[in-house]
């Protein structure tokens, strides 16, 4: 019973899925002074109902789950020609086609009618597949190499990540709470994966040797897909634009270009060919159609010089609630080169702690500092130690210290996100949202 009502919860977030009139747009993508360029727009599928979930086969052809004949079929779409090839044709509906590394096969999600599902392989010549996993309910999968998958799994009403070793013929759980988007990262022996656990949605990755994972970055706020470019840059998009974002040198999303021009909005899932020069991009479109036309790239974000006027949105009077309490944070104006805040979290009627901060100016730069002390208000640091987050840069919304981050969300509304060391090494990052009074 407790299975066949997991795969009839899954079912139902498919159609979910399904709902929106969705295509597989694709576009050429380069590389130019610096920023990422899209250009030769086609709409490729144009298709009432559910046009999803691309991969690349190779460079020149691309898979999708298309629709036909009221249920999905994988769709082999050649980009130089234009033509597309349906290469199943079962009584069930396939999701998520991907090429099997070294093979001349494919693997996809396929649900069955009576809501069945498991993960099949397809021969790509002939119209024949079988179960290639079967003991586990896999949503969402990619390959790491010929013999490894990594797929978020139906379990407990969630996705769980797990490791399918063909070779061991066994199945290895790793993480709960995550998401649909799993990526092999460009030139790495790593796959990502967006964990859903905290606040605040990481992007992890995966050693499926090793079997560890650990932080790359933090989502863009709210999405739940991506895509790796060969440079080591990732991609996500939210309504009609797309964003970039490369963990070893940006600190935060940037916008790359917007898809408003060619009518395309709510983007969805993304995918790169294998040589970096191609993206397709899901989402829903409008009448709008400027096809053929080099989309204009987006002015980034300005950043701000590292004074303390630029920071002076933060001072007030905050309240909110975290870690089961109620917190309090008082901010004051700029005055004497520093700003200066008290914290206190009550709980259950007690004050758990305190804390004293400062923003303060130091060699061109702004550095925050705080000191812990508990209720009775001896310290947690020795006499001279204080805990410090050094900027690393500010925008018109956003305060952005190594550890903790405020962001604007109104003049009377703010969120601070502040990283913290868990005993098993890994981080947690805590969302305080406050209101001004």
């Amino acid at each position: 019973m407790k299975k066949s009502l997991s795969y009839i919860l899954l079912l139902l977030s498919i159609i979910s899925y399904a709902q929106p009139n969705t295509d597989v747009f694709l576009f050429d993508l380069s590389l130019k002074d610096g920023q990422l360029l899209l250009s030769n727009f086609k709409n490729i599928s144009d298709n009432e109902g559910y046009d999803n979930q691309p991969s690349f086969m190779n460079q020149d052809i691309l898979f999708y789950s298309g629709t036909r004949n009221g249920q999905t079929d994988i769709v082999k779409y050649d980009i130089e020609t234009g033509r597309m090839k349906w290469i199943s044709a079962t009584e069930g509906s396939e999701y998520s086609p991907l090429k099997i590394p070294k093979r001349n096969r494919a693997s996809a999600i396929k649900l069955e009618k009576d809501g069945t599902q498991k993960l099949y392989i397809y021969n790509l010549k002939k119209n024949v597949s079988k179960p290639l996993v079967d003991d586990i309910t896999i949503g969402y999968h990619t390959w790491f190499n010929e013999k490894i998958i990594v797929s978020s799994v139906l379990e407990d009403g969630g996705l769980s990540l797990y490791i399918t070793d063909f070779s061991e013929q066994k199945n290895y759980k790793i993480d709960t709470n995550i998401g649909r988007s799993l990526h092999k990262i460009p030139k790495s022996e790593f796959v990502s994966y967006i964990s859903m656990t905290n606040d605040k949605w990481e992007i992890r990755s995966l050693n499926p040797n090793t079997k560890e994972t650990e932080l790359i970055a933090y989502t863009l706020p709210n999405s739940k897909d991506l895509c790796w470019t060969i440079n080591g840059t990732i991609l996500m998009g939210r309504g009609d634009v797309l964003y970039k974002l490369n963990p070893t040198t940006d600190i935060r999303w940037k916008k790359v270009a917007s898809l408003k021009k060619y009518g395309v909005k709510n983007i969805t899932r993304l995918a790169t060919s294998p040589n970096g020069n191609r993206i397709a991009i899901v989402g829903e479109k409008t009448e709008i159609d400027n096809s053929n036309q080099e989309i204009e790239v987006i002015e980034d974000v300005e950043t701000l010089e590292p004074v303390l006027e630029n920071v002076a949105w933060i001072a007030g009077n905050w309240k909110g609630e975290a870690f089961g309490g109620i917190t309090e944070e008082n901010w004051s104006k700029p005055s004497g080169d520093s700003m200066m805040a008290t914290f206190k979290l009550i709980k259950d009627g007690t004050v758990s702690f305190y804390e004293i901060e400062i923003i303060r100016e130091i060699e061109n730069s702004l550095v925050l500092q705080l000191k812990h002390f508990h209720g009775n208000l001896k310290g947690w640091e020795t006499k001279d130690e204080t805990v410090d987050f050094p900027l690393k840069e500010i925008t018109a919304d956003t305060v952005v210290f190594e550890g903790m981050t405020f962001e604007r969300v109104s003049e009377n509304e703010m969120n601070i996100y502040v990283d913290i060391d868990k005993e098993n090494g890994s981080v947690e990052t805590v969302t305080f949202n406050y209101t001004k009074e």
